[in-house]
């Protein structure tokens, strides 16, 4: 389910802005993301943000909450293809496609920035600079889908788990949804297990050994990481260098 919210956060005003993750804003950028932005939408937890199969007339920037990608089967089978966070574009496929190859659900309260796709071209017309953002973000996209394609073919069970939640944990930090070492975790397990390809009976036991090694604690709907140069050995990364990223 969807609604306006009463108050609507001018560009300006963007707390996500205030990260320092994004690249920041000229004003004249400022003035024209308001000119395209056309409104905010509150989403219920479980609602669609978009559908799978569906020409969506907007597209989105999440301003705040947590929502998840997947694609499905014709007997309901589901692959989790991606966890999405506050910053992110949504709808870029129907934008380019006509329509979408997967659907984003809310699995928190999350409020949108709407744009109408109609207006998709004026920011590559009018603000280049941005439109290139666009082609970043799906390239960002591309190299995530790229992550958990290996996960799933190569890594074990405990990489696999590890690799997940280390990313889900730093992008959290990222844009202050976690605090320090620990975070709210609105994703299940069985979302978790749906994303890599594990059954939920593996998963949870995997998170068990990881949990008794001192590792991670997962319980309560809450992320803990314990011990976090275990957690990157565990999954087999290294931390990459910061890099700004672009903001729509």
């Amino acid at each position: 389910m969807s609604q306006k919210p009463p108050n609507r956060i001018a560009c300006r005003d963007c707390p996500l802005r205030k990260r320092m993750c994004f690249s920041q804003f000229t004003g004249d950028e400022i003035a024209f993301m308001e000119s395209f932005k056309s409104g905010e939408l509150d989403m219920d937890p479980g609602s669609p943000l978009v559908m799978e199969g569906s020409a969506s007339p907007h597209l989105f920037t999440v301003l705040s909450g947590m929502a998840k990608r997947y694609k499905t089967l014709a007997d309901g089978r589901r692959q989790v293809i991606g966890f999405v966070f506050p910053g992110d574009f949504v709808g870029l496929q129907s934008a380019v496609m006509d329509e979408m190859q997967h659907t984003v659900e809310a699995v928190t309260k999350v409020r949108l920035c709407v744009f109408n796709r109609a207006d998709y071209w004026r920011l590559f017309h009018e603000q280049p600079a941005r439109g290139y953002d666009v082609s970043w973000l799906a390239a960002r996209e591309e190299y995530f889908l790229g992550d958990h394609l290996l996960s799933v073919g190569r890594r074990g069970a405990e990489e696999r788990i590890a690799f997940a939640l280390w990313a889900l944990h730093r992008r959290a930090s990222d844009v202050g949804i976690a605090a320090g070492d620990a975070m709210d975790m609105p994703f299940t397990q069985q979302d978790v297990a749906d994303a890599l390809g594990l059954s939920l009976v593996h998963t949870n036991k995997t998170l068990r050994k990881l949990r008794t090694k001192g590792v991670v604690e997962w319980a309560s709907r809450r992320l803990t990481i314990l011990d976090a140069a275990a957690l990157v050995k565990v999954a087999g990364v290294e931390e990459p260098p910061p890099r700004l990223r672009p903001l729509l």
